[in-house]
């Protein structure tokens, strides 16, 4: 299978269109045509529906472009590196995090890198620990900021001296907005939004101190922006780490702690016995350096 014609695939698939394809690829049609067919009697599958209007994917083909996505990506970023100037240090360093204020950590290493490293460019991904730690271990990101209980055992790791901490956003006129700090018993009759993360999920529903099935969950959530336009409307409770909205100012609204006080380690991971390419490991060096400053 040529990662040419992979790239061939995906052009026909974002276009839906071998036409438009051709055209995107400066080829003829009746080549591109024969390059897929060709493709899919070495797969022994079909991979499209040539349909009079568009084409469409069938399932063995909604399965390959995601691997040919993966393939590609990991292509591009390998070729990168090998090109990279030896007399400069330059190139690419892929991240993928969860949501936290940890970040900033992350971005202030960055910033100290970049002075004396301008040419370094970073691509942040986002998603939960189990879609950093997916594409870690594809090779697709160099770095993942994890958070919460999560299986490091595979990687290396460095745990960051800061915490994250659990709490209760919620509208300023809400019930529990009096209270100081927030006890699993108050969460148990109220309409709760909580994360899509099982991992944070198993932590939670042991905070709570209740059965699943008798808690009012009314929605979940993977980005906590989209949750807290939910709880200025009024949906509910959404149960989310501080520091990532702004409850400050004129905001409608606040961030109560959980008591017992919950907290979120982080960890920054990489795979084990990963060669780092020239910029990743400077990067990993200043980030050492910054946990660990000269006396």
């Amino acid at each position: 299978m040529d990662i040419r014609v992979l790239q061939y695939f995906l052009a026909v698939a974002r276009e839906e269109s071998i036409t438009k394809a051709a055209e995107t690829l400066r080829m003829t049609q009746p080549p591109l045509s024969r390059q897929l067919k060709d493709l899919e009697e070495e797969l022994g599958k079909q991979l499209l529906i040539r349909g009079s209007k568009k084409v469409t994917l069938t399932e063995d083909g909604m399965l390959l472009r995601k691997r040919a996505e993966e393939l590609v990506d990991l292509m591009e970023k390998t070729k990168a590196e090998l090109s990279s100037s030896n007399e400069s240090i330059n190139g690419d360093i892929y991240i993928g995090c969860g949501e936290t204020e940890g970040i900033s950590f992350l971005a202030q290493t960055a910033h100290n890198l970049q002075k004396k490293h301008p040419l370094i460019h970073y691509h942040i991904y986002s998603g939960d620990a189990e879609r950093v730690m997916e594409r870690l271990d594809k090779g697709l990101i160099d770095f993942g900021l994890l958070v919460g209980p999560t299986d490091i055992t595979k990687y290396d790791y460095i745990r960051l001296p800061v915490k994250d901490t659990w709490g209760v956003l919620m509208r300023n006129d809400s019930l529990l907005a009096e209270k100081e700090m927030i006890r699993a018993e108050d969460l148990w009759d109220k309409p709760l939004i909580l994360s899509h993360q099982s991992s944070i999920n198993n932590e939670m529903f042991s905070w709570l101190r209740a059965d699943i099935s008798k808690l009012n969950i009314v929605a979940t959530y993977d980005l906590i922006y989209n949750a807290a336009q939910f709880v200025k409307k009024g949906l509910g409770y959404v149960i989310a780490l501080d520091k990532l909205i702004n409850t400050t100012g004129d905001s409608n609204l606040c961030f109560k702690p959980l008591f017992p006080e919950l907290e979120a380690e982080l960890c920054i991971v990489w795979k084990k016995y990963q060669i780092l390419s020239r910029a990743s490991n400077m990067f990993l060096k200043q980030l050492q350096k910054e946990l660990n400053p000269p006396a």
